[in-house]
């Protein structure tokens, strides 16, 4: 990647906070770090040494749990190595390399919830033709979907960002490198290209929060149908569901729909959707979900009793 501008690194600012703060935030984030890592392995080989692994539901969870440990390793490492640190510089190609990255894994991520939220909506609304509409052939279909508009809305932040001329400023106000603090930065007027941001990535988000919310009313309005146990199981389910959905998603909201001079706390909402959702995750699809838990029993402790022979 090539730069127009004589801007060869960025510092970034990373959490403001007292040097006394930082040690306690360092174990902090450490420790959040290796919870996304553990619970989303848990639930990866727990699915993928089940019968959950051929319903579509836990399949998606599957990609879910592998996608969450790769989007945040490409911005929670250097949050926590930066608070130990005393100069917190990156160059222009890696800054530029991370968000790309961040923005093509939270986008797939952000579409595989689509896909769950679809695979529920079909399971509620039309249990009859669940088999015949849920595929195998069509899961895939929807995760190489994901992958390819997340790619191209990557590669359309990334392009934008790469047109602005960086000329003198270059302390970026987050722990990562995203497009409404580099836009800060730019020595040039950034009114298209926020503009831009909004409509790429901040309208995108609440659109597709807007259908996800729209497909659970809808399912909610067709759980009047079921038995008092199938209503009871199905809520379980969903409720799961939009507890991530809501973690994920607010915050996104909160960070790309406002202007970039509009707010200045983007880094406090991002920790949101970066750190605290990937770590409750498996906390959610494990704690609320009686099929998941009983799985977890089985395989966990046919491992075990491997281990011991």
């Amino acid at each position: 990647m090539e730069n127009n501008n004589n801007v060869t690194e960025f510092i970034l600012l990373g959490l403001l906070m007292k040097k006394e703060m930082k040690t306690m935030c360092f174990v902090i984030f450490l420790a959040c770090y290796l919870a996304i890592f553990l619970g989303n392995f848990i639930i990866f080989i727990t699915i993928a040494s089940s019968h959950l692994i051929q319903q579509p539901m836990y399949y998606f969870l599957w990609h879910l749990s592998f996608m969450d440990p790769c989007f945040t390793s490409t911005v929670v490492p250097r949050l926590i190595s930066d608070l130990i640190t005393m100069r917190k510089t990156i160059s222009y190609n890696c800054c530029m390399t991370q968000l790309f990255t961040s923005h093509l894994l939270g986008g797939v991520e952000m579409f595989i919830l689509v896909s769950m939220a679809f695979d529920r909506y079909v399971a509620i609304c039309k249990p009859l033709h669940y088999m015949a509409i849920v595929t195998r052939q069509r899961c895939n279909i929807l995760l190489l979907l994901a992958w390819v508009v997340a790619f191209w809305h990557s590669i359309a932040q990334l392009l934008m960002i790469l047109s602005l001329p960086f000329c003198g400023p270059n302390q970026i106000d987050h722990y990562m490198c995203d497009s409404k603090p580099l836009l800060k930065l730019a020595c040039t007027d950034t009114q298209v290209a926020s503009i831009l941001v909004i409509a790429n990535t901040g309208m995108v988000v609440l659109a597709t929060f807007l259908v996800l919310v729209a497909s659970y009313i809808i399912i909610l309005y067709n759980l009047r149908k079921n038995s008092s146990e199938g209503r009871r199981k199905a809520l379980s389910t969903c409720a799961s569901h939009v507890m991530v959905v809501v973690l994920f998603f607010v915050p996104c909201i909160s960070t790309y729909i406002p202007p970039p001079n509009f707010l200045n706390n983007d880094k406090e909402f991002s920790v949101f959707y970066t750190v605290i959702a990937p770590m409750l995750n498996p906390l959610i699809y494990t704690l609320r979900n009686t099929e998941m838990k009983n799985a977890m029993r089985m395989v966990w402790s046919r491992k075990l009793s491997l281990l011991l022979k």
